[in-house]
């Protein structure tokens, strides 16, 4: 059962801008951050952004000032919007969910990842 599907990578010109969105799964409970990551060829994974259930968010220094974290309770979305891109923010992103309950503990769940190519 695929639980986080990602949507609106692509290419974009340099100074452009993305929104990324994952749909995440009404049968993931007890989530506690929703959260993107990135991985360019040759590089580890690292995160982007991140948003706790409390509403505090984390931005990695590279993205500071240009991406933009949200959480659509409706449309159980979490979305990145990033601006100003640069060709440094290719990558693959990738949705990732934390969920924690009493009987299971903690579960990371991961999206399938989204291209984002940003060329000179």
């Amino acid at each position: 059962q695929v639980q986080l599907v990602e949507s609106g990578g692509g290419l974009v010109q340099a100074g452009g801008s993305l929104r990324l969105s994952c749909a995440v799964s009404r049968s993931i409970s007890g989530i506690v951050l929703m959260g993107w990551y990135r991985q360019a060829p040759g590089a580890q994974r690292e995160l982007v952004a991140a948003l706790t259930s409390g509403g505090s968010t984390s931005v990695a220094d590279s993205v500071k000032g240009r991406v933009t974290i949200s959480r659509d309770n409706a449309k159980n979305t979490v979305n990145l919007l990033m601006n100003s891109l640069k060709p440094e923010d290719t990558a693959v992103y990738y949705c990732h969910v934390v969920s924690v309950m009493a009987l299971q503990g903690r579960r990371d769940y991961w999206g399938q990842g989204t291209q984002v190519t940003v060329s000179s």
